[in-house]
């Protein structure tokens, strides 16, 4: 049984208030609202540590809550009522204590029970019943702990093997199904040896720093100084595209470049670091907030502009243009589990409609002899591999690939035939994966 064994004293300490901020931001994230935001206000007046469980108790129980569910199912005589959904959470909550972080028995088991006799409709003695009966079958219940395929919604499942075939698709499930480290891009590249260090990091291909066991990302040395950000080593490989694509255009130094969709602005930072004149473009202003938040943390300058990237234009053609564009997200699913369970196939038309449009927009900014790579962080075909063909068609000769090589990216092995950039979160699966990233490069005639 895959079981996680790094912070069981933290775990077994963990007060009911911990549980009860889970289960109420479970409930609104089957609503729709992201993880974070829905545990902020709940675990405001916890500690830092009952903060931590918290969130990982919800991480986890989204990540694993396929699994979960099918075991729910064998351990329930009747399906629970439709007006039970907060004893389904607190079931999925318990489950996940007892399967997958190891709490103590009495700790899951207990708390689900006190919170469940405060729910209306006398579900605690089925909670206590099913929790006991996992803790006493939990040997016999691996069959559910180690099929991670059961957290697929089967729309993406059967679309990840299509693209990808199933042995590959079954290692993307796996790699969701693990808690995932995290990577750090640095301002200055030259002072890498002093954060490996300091940082006691480890050094990954294509320039990023990776850290486990992590802690509070505002207590890492360099932070403060702002001498680097978090973004997942794949996030930080559209802009190598770019900026190796302007080096071969004879605009390496100072070239004019937009961010566009630019939050959160790992990408704008990366751009700016390099010495470009930078436009950070994009629809959210709030978003933008935390965009020019960055900037002044990292001491790096560009300009911000808060506006639909299909209606606004640059005062004149730019060198580059980088288009992180919307879409499903489904290439971060590790980091924001939430996702395979509140995305679904009928969003993908309007999602698809939206980047062809901002594709054709962003066409328009660059000059002649100017780069425009095209990315999203989805696994999805139409969103990555689909989209860049059909916006060369359209283009009509207006715009050729610019095929990217393996050196381009420090060598990684997610470059494929046609010179795009694919990664998949099973990729270096052992040193912990990363996002899924879809970029292409293209070059005006």
């Amino acid at each position: 049984m895959a079981l996680n064994t790094r912070h069981n004293s933290r775990r077994a300490a963990a007060p009911v208030g911990a549980r009860a901020a889970a289960l109420e931001a479970l409930c609104q994230i089957e609503r729709g609202v992201a993880p974070a935001d829905a545990l902020a206000p709940h675990t405001a007046s916890l500690d830092g540590r009952d903060q931590g469980f918290a969130h990982l108790l919800v991480l986890t129980t989204l990540r694993r809550r396929g699994q979960i569910d099918s075991l729910l199912k064998t351990c329930l005589a009747h399906p629970l009522p439709r007006a039970a959904a907060r004893i389904r959470d607190l079931l999925r909550l318990g489950v996940a204590q007892i399967l997958f972080l190891e709490t103590p028995a009495h700790a899951a088991v207990d708390t689900a029970v006190d919170l469940a006799t405060a729910e209306p409709g006398r579900f605690a003695p089925l909670v206590n019943a099913v929790l006991r009966r996992v803790v006493r079958e939990r040997a016999a219940l691996t069959v559910f702990a180690n099929d991670p395929v059961a957290n697929v919604p089967r729309w993406l499942w059967q679309s990840w093997v299509a693209a990808y075939g199933e042995t590959t698709a079954r290692a993307i499930a796996t790699a969701h199904a693990n808690e995932p480290p995290l990577d750090l891009s640095l301002k200055d590249e030259a002072s890498r040896d002093v954060w490996l260090a300091a940082l006691n990091a480890e050094a990954m291909p294509g320039g990023s720093l990776r850290l486990r066991n992590a802690g509070r990302i505002e207590a890492l040395p360099g932070f403060a100084d702002g001498a680097w950000w978090v973004q997942d080593m794949a996030a930080a490989l559209p802009v190598r595209l770019l900026l190796d694509g302007l080096a071969q255009q004879g605009r390496g130094e100072h070239a004019a470049v937009v961010d566009l969709c630019a939050a959160p602005g790992g990408k704008t930072a990366q751009l700016a670091a390099a010495g470009h004149s930078v436009t950070a473009v994009d629809k959210a202003s709030d978003r933008l907030t935390t965009v020019r938040e960055n900037l002044e943390r990292l001491k790096l300058s560009a300009a911000c502009v808060a506006a639909d990237g299909r209606q606004w234009k640059p005062a004149a053609p730019v060198d580059g243009v980088l288009l992180d564009a919307p879409c499903s997200a489904t290439g971060t699913i590790r980091r924001h589990p939430d996702i395979a369970w509140t995305k679904s196939a009928a969003q993908l038309p309007s999602l698809c409609d939206l980047q062809a449009s901002l594709l054709d927009a962003a066409a328009d900014y660059v000059a002649p002899g100017g780069v425009l790579v095209y990315a999203v962080c989805s696994l999805q075909a139409e969103e990555g591999e689909q989209q860049a063909g059909a916006f060369l068609q359209r283009m009509g000769g207006r715009f050729q690939r610019m095929p990217a090589s393996a050196a381009v990216v420090g060598g990684l092995p997610c470059i494929d035939p046609r010179g795009d950039l694919r990664t998949l979160p099973c990729d270096l699966a052992e040193q912990g994966g990363m996002d899924g990233f879809f970029a292409a490069r293209f070059v005006r005639s």
